[in-house]
């Protein structure tokens, strides 16, 4: 077992297929199993630290980015978003690891990894995690986010006034966000006002062309032979029970394991639960290359 407090860390930046620099953290040296996550719509990389840190320790090299216009990630000048993008920077950094990756995709991040598994690039990830996320979605709690992400334009006077407004979008989360917590999160203007990590444009054209993707996504999915595994929340509003068994009949190989207590946030709400469960499938591999390592 790796000790994470000596684990080997590092913030780089990446240049995209169009020179637009991301923000990839990386923790541990090359190795197998090697797991790349990619966050959901509005989300960082810091999504993902509880889960990165603790599969860190157990010894898996894990690869954590900023998508195009979110957090440390450069915006695209222009604003004009499309999903070719985000698929092209999930491909690059996929191919750049040594090790054919296991992904680890949430909301958006899956929606991406579908298309390149079942689509673009079979032979991109060794399998694939995602996170409350299946081709068809309940329209009903996207419309949430996008709404929670319209709101405060012209953002906040204060740390204070910010974690508010997420204690009362995430009403199920004890407590209040710290200053620590937040400010990876927001940016202070020019105004002194603090703003969502988020380029406003990305709640334009990449979002009004969404759901015309689903059809594409239902049949990618369907091409998909990778192992997978679906974890979704209980008490979600974004994948409904209705999705996930028409998923599992588009992948019948797929697994899926249902976190009771989360919502679409499933690794920020079961992180123990949500770790354990990764750290199980991703065992699996762990044990097939010690065997195939075994000379007969």
């Amino acid at each position: 077992m790796v000790d994470i407090s000596t684990a080997e860390k590092s913030v780089t930046r990446v240049a995209a297929a169009d020179g637009l620099g991301l923000a990839v953290e990386v923790c541990n040296p090359p190795g197998n199993p090697t797991l790349l996550f990619a966050h959901g719509f509005g989300q960082t990389r810091g999504a993902w630290h509880g889960a990165a840190a603790a599969l860190a320790a157990l010894g898996c090299r894990c690869v954590t980015y900023d998508s195009r216009g979110h957090g440390e990630s450069d915006r695209l000048p222009g604003g004009d978003y499309h999903m070719e993008q985000f698929v092209g920077d999930l491909c690059l950094l996929a191919h750049a690891e040594a090790r054919k990756p296991i992904l680890v995709g949430a909301s958006m991040g899956g929606l991406l990894g579908l298309v390149i598994a079942g689509e673009l690039d079979p032979q991109a990830f060794r399998a694939m995690v995602l996170v409350d996320i299946t081709p068809r979605w309940e329209t009903a709690g996207v419309e949430r986010i996008l709404a929670f992400m319209q709101a405060h334009p012209d953002g906040f006077a204060s740390y204070a006034e910010a974690a508010e407004e997420i204690a009362v979008y995430m009403p199920h989360r004890a407590g209040r966000k710290s200053e620590d917590q937040l400010r990876p999160l927001l940016r202070e203007g020019a105004d002194g006002r603090l703003r969502w990590h988020w380029d406003p444009a990305l709640l334009g054209g990449l979002i009004s062309e969404s759901e015309r993707y689903q059809p594409r996504l239902m049949a990618a999915a369907a091409k998909v032979q990778l192992p997978v595994l679906l974890l979704s929340g209980g008490r979600s509003d974004v994948v409904s029970r209705d999705n996930v068994d028409e998923f599992l009949k588009l992948v019948p190989h797929a697994e899926h394991v249902e976190l009771p207590r989360a919502t679409h946030m499933v690794a920020g709400d079961a992180n123990d639960a949500f770790t354990r469960e990764i750290a199980r499938f991703v065992g699996q591999f762990s044990a097939q290359d010690r065997s195939d390592a075994v000379p007969v």
